[in-house]
C-alpha cells in the first residue's frame, strides 16, 4: 500500500511545496529547500487519507507510541496520530475535564469533541492504551464517538509477567484490527511492514545523528517538522523518500552556510513529555536565547526509534511485543531505559546541558525528574533545567528569564 506515493507524488508535491511558503519560521536563507516537503506533510496526508477512503481504505487512529503501526499497516489499514498538541481546543475540553489535568489530554479531548481535527474526523476506527490514569478515563469518554479498542499496557518492562500480558494483548489486537478490516494478518504481511518501519525508524536516526557536528544543521522545530513521518506512516516508503532528501541535501552542504547557529551555542538536550508542532514553546525559546537543541529525548524522537528485530526464526507478534515493552517511558515502573538512554546520548551528542519538560499534573514524568536529578549528580555533572508547563503563551516571559540565565550559566 503506497497511499500517500500514488496521490501526493502524482498531484506534484515536490514542485508544489517548493513553491508554497513554509508554515514554519524559517531561522535562516540556507534552510534546506527538501525542508518544505516536510512543511507540507501533514496538509497532504489529510487529502491523501481523504482519497483513500473513497476507495474504502480504514483508517486507525491511535495517541501513543505503544500502539503497533505494524498491525494497522498490515491489516491494510492506514495509521494516524490523534494526540493533540495545540492549546485552541483545551477550553472545548474543560467543559467537561477538569481543568487541574494534563493538557496533552485535554487538546486530544478537544480536538476531538470539537470535530477540528481532520485525522480524528476520518479515522474509522481507535487504538487506545492504559499509560496513564488521565487517559484512561478520557478514553472511556472518547469512546462515545469512535468505535475504540483499550490496549491495557503492563506497569513493568521488566518482569516476565509484563511481557505475557503484553504478549496477549497484541494478539488480542491482531484478532480486533482482523475482524474490524475483515482481512487475515499474516506473518508475511507483518514481516513487510516490520521491515519498512524499521527503515523510517532509522532515517529519521540518521538524520537527528546528524546534530551530532558543532554547529548542527538543523534547528528544533525543524527537526520536529521532520519526525511527522514517524506520526502518519500511511505510506512509510514515501516518508523515507522525504527524508533522505533532507539528509542528502545538508550532507551536500557546508554547515558554515547551512547551520542557522553560532559555532558556540550551547549544545542541549530535550527530554521529557513529548513535544510537537504547536507544543513546541520551550523549544522556540531555547533557541530565541542562543541555545541549540542537539537532540530530543522524547516520544517524538529517540524513543520513537527503537527497531523490531527481523530475525525471521522469531515469531512476527513476539517481536513486535518485544519491541514496545522496550520504550523507556515514564508509565513503565522502574524504567532504567530511560536513564540508560539519555546517558548514551549526553556522551554521544556531547551535551552541555539537559532541559527536562513536564506538561503539568503529568505525575509520571514529573515524578521520574528526581530519578534524573538524581542521575545527573551522580554520573552526568551537567547543568540540569526542569521545566514544568501547559500549552498557553501565559509563562513564555517567565520561562524565557528561566532558560536564558540557563544558557547563560553553561556559557
Amino acid at each position: 500500500m503506497e497511499i500517500l506515493g500514488d496521490f501526493l507524488v502524482s498531484d506534484g508535491l515536490r514542485t508544489a511545496s517548493a513553491a508554497n511558503s513554509s508554515p514554519v519560521q524559517e531561522m535562516g536563507s540556507m534552510r534546506p529547500e527538501a525542508m518544505r516537503i516536510l512543511d507540507d506533510y501533514r496538509n497532504q496526508t489529510v487529502l491523501a487519507l481523504e482519497h483513500a477512503k473513497k476507495d474504502g481504505v480504514k483508517v486507525v487512529g491511535t495517541y501513543c507510541g505503544f500502539a503497533p503501526n505494524e498491525l494497522i499497516l498490515a491489516a491494510g489499514a492506514i495509521p494516524v496520530g490523534l494526540c493533540g498538541t495545540r492549546q485552541e481546543p483545551i477550553a472545548a475540553a474543560e467543559k467537561i475535564l477538569p481543568r487541574n489535568l494534563c493538557p496533552l489530554i485535554k487538546s486530544s479531548f478537544g480536538f476531538s469533541i470539537t470535530d477540528t481535527c481532520p485525522f480524528f474526523r476520518l479515522a474509522d476506527f481507535i487504538i487506545a492504551e492504559t499509560t496513564c490514569d488521565g487517559k484512561k478515563k478520557m478514553f472511556e469518554l472518547l469512546s462515545h464517538y469512535k468505535p475504540m479498542h483499550v490496549m491495557h499496557l503492563p506497569p513493568g518492562a521488566d518482569r516476565a509477567s509484563a511481557r505475557r500480558t503484553w504478549l496477549a494483548e497484541v494478539h488480542l489486537l491482531k484478532g480486533v484490527l482482523e475482524r474490524f478490516c475483515d482481512v487475515s494478518i499474516t506473518d508475511a504481511k507483518l514481516w513487510k511492514h516490520i521491515r519498512v518501519l524499521n527503515q523510517l525508524r532509522a532515517t529519521l536516526q540518521e538524520l537527528q545523528e546528524l546534530n551530532k557536528v558543532q554547529p548542527i544543521p538543523l534547528g528544533g522545530v525543524d527537526m520536529l517538522t521532520a519526525m511527522l513521518p514517524l506520526f502518519f506512516p500511511a505510506d512509510p516508503n514515501y516518508g523515507i523518500a522525504a527524508l533522505r532528501q533532507l539528509i542528502d541535501e545538508i550532507k551536500g552542504k557546508p554547515l558554515t552556510k547551512l547551520s542557522p547557529f553560532a559555532a558556540d551555542a550551547p549544545r542541549i538536550l530535550l527530554t521529557g513529555c513529548p513535544v510537537s508542532l504547536g507544543s513546541d514553546k520551550v523549544v522556540k525559546l531555547i533557541e530565541e536565547c542562543g541555545g541549540s537543541i542537539v537532540c530530543f529525548e522524547m516520544c517524538t524522537s529517540y524513543r520513537g526509534f527503537v527497531p523490531v528485530t527481523e530475525d525471521k526464526s522469531k515469531d512476527p507478534i513476539e517481536a513486535i511485543t518485544d519491541r514496545y515493552l522496550e520504550i523507556p517511558c515514564a508509565c513503565m515502573s522502574p524504567n532504567p531505559g530511560r536513564v540508560t538512554l539519555l546517558s548514551e546520548l549526553i556522551e554521544e551528542y556531547r551535551v552541555d546541558g539537559v532541559i527536562d519538560i513536564t506538561w503539568h499534573t503529568c505525575h509520571t514524568f514529573a515524578v521520574e525528574d528526581a530519578v534524573l536529578q538524581a542521575e545527573n549528580e551522580r554520573a552526568w555533572h551537567l547543568p540540569f533545567l526542569h521545566i514544568e508547563t501547559d500549552y498557553s503563551d501565559s509563562d513564555v516571559e517567565q520561562l524565557r528569564t528561566r532558560i536564558a540565565a540557563f544558557l547563560e550559566m553553561i556559557r
